[in-house]
């Protein structure tokens, strides 16, 4: 017997059951994004390697540790992405799509980095990713978190979730804060973690993001970026914070907020939650306002976000605030001779007249008890039935599946189409 192969490890399948919830909060953001003026924007899932090096850091450990780089026949180096912002910039750069315009653009789909699989984090996973270019002030900061926070409220999951919120200051402000810190990190050395020691000289500020307890302490000491801001950089966080005060989202400024790539400045954010536990931030930001000029672009501000799928979607399940869908909202069931073609043409009628309503019509024959065992599987809240009476008058009987107990009535098919709709709501 030939072995079974098996889907790859921290690369999942999505089942009927799990693609129903799917479906309910990819039509939320889509919904949301839209409603916001945004436009839909699909980029390829492989892109040349140095895309990547360039635009996240070649010391970062997106880079260095988790990326499916690969050499293909022509001897080209891709890599599938391990997040959507470098892929937008080129595709706008590519297109001419941001040189002195404004865009504002979402995209949804798969990722991939290669970490060790974990509750809500996986090798393949799932982003829907905002990004906007062209404006440089607060307001379209505060827009994009309150975007956000709006679609925290339609899920009802508001107080679940708290925003951490920073900024990394100018590049320059960085430089001289780094100097500093580098000094501190190497006057402390012997009592920091190996991923900190490693990122002392490589990386410093993502050691401000350490989970090490020990270095977290120590850390308490260590010059604060803050220090470094200029009138600029401290007018843009006021500004921010002014905003978000106005529109009533709370926040909590926290100074080791770095997030994991390169290209960020001035704003960072992240929305995070206990729920989860270790896998708590369901999705982050911020502004990259050097990264089009970094990819070969004209200097263009620009801000985003990332939300993490895979991690709101269990999130919600967790909370118990989203539940699969019934695959049927209608079954068809029959028995006599010619009511196969019947069933077919009722079904297209109810399908033609009432267009939001999913209707399945049962195949292969059998008795009435083992089509209805097939519409309760199905999560079905009408049955339509066809029998020889109403095959004798041209007509289909309607019952209520969700109240057993109701009666079953024979009606015309366009007093049925109406029946239908009331059962349904």
């Amino acid at each position: 017997m030939a072995l079974m192969v098996q889907a790859i490890r921290g690369m999942n399948d999505l089942l009927p059951e799990d693609t129903s919830v799917w479906q309910q909060v990819e039509n939320v953001l889509r919904s949301t994004l839209s409603g916001y003026g945004y436009s839909e924007v699909r980029m390829p899932i492989v892109e040349k390697t140095n895309l990547f090096c360039r635009a996240i850091g070649e010391v970062t450990d997106v880079v260095e540790k988790e990326m499916y780089s690969f050499e293909d026949r022509s001897g080209d180096h891709l890599s599938l992405r391990p997040e959507g912002t470098a892929g937008c910039v080129r595709s706008c750069l590519e297109h001419n799509l941001v040189y002195n315009q404004e865009q504002r653009l979402w995209y949804m789909g798969p990722m991939f980095r290669h970490e060790r699989p974990q509750k809500g984090r996986y090798r393949q996973f799932h982003q829907t990713g905002v990004e906007v270019f062209g404006l440089d002030g607060p307001d379209i900061d505060a827009e994009l978190i309150a975007l956000t926070y709006n679609i925290w409220k339609k899920f009802g999951i508001e107080n679940e979730l708290r925003l951490e919120l920073n900024s990394l200051g100018s590049a320059q402000e960085r430089a001289a804060y780094k100097l500093d810190l580098v000094k501190f990190l190497e006057a402390h050395f012997e009592e920091l973690d190996e991923d900190s020691k490693r990122r002392t000289h490589t990386n410093p500020l993502r050691v401000l993001d350490t989970k090490d307890q020990t270095v977290q302490k120590l850390l308490e000491q260590a010059p604060k970026l803050s220090d470094y801001f200029g009138e600029e950089t401290k007018a843009h966080f006021e500004g921010l914070r002014n905003f978000l005060d106005k529109l009533g989202i709370k926040y909590v400024l926290n100074d080791r907020l770095v997030r994991g790539l390169d290209y960020y400045n001035l704003t960072v954010f992240e929305w995070v939650t206990t729920a989860l536990g270790a896998q708590g931030t369901v999705c982050g930001g911020g502004r990259y306002d050097s990264l089009v000029e970094q990819l070969g672009g004209a200097p263009t501000k620009a801000v985003g976000f990332g939300l993490g799928m895979e991690r709101l979607i269990l999130l919600l399940t967790t909370l118990g605030k989203i539940k699969p869908k019934a695959s049927v909202d209608v079954y068809v069931v029959g028995s006599g001779d010619g009511c196969e073609l019947r069933m077919l043409e009722v079904s297209q009628i109810i399908r033609e007249q009432l267009a939001e309503v999913k209707v399945m019509t049962h195949c292969g024959g059998g008795n009435f008890k083992k089509q209805f065992k097939k519409a309760d599987k199905f999560g079905a809240r009408v049955a339509v039935i066809i029998g020889e009476s109403e095959l004798a008058n041209n007509t289909v009987t309607i019952k209520n599946m969700m109240d057993k107990d109701s009666e079953q009535k024979e009606y015309t098919t366009d007093e049925a189409i109406s029946v239908i709709r009331e059962n349904l709501g």
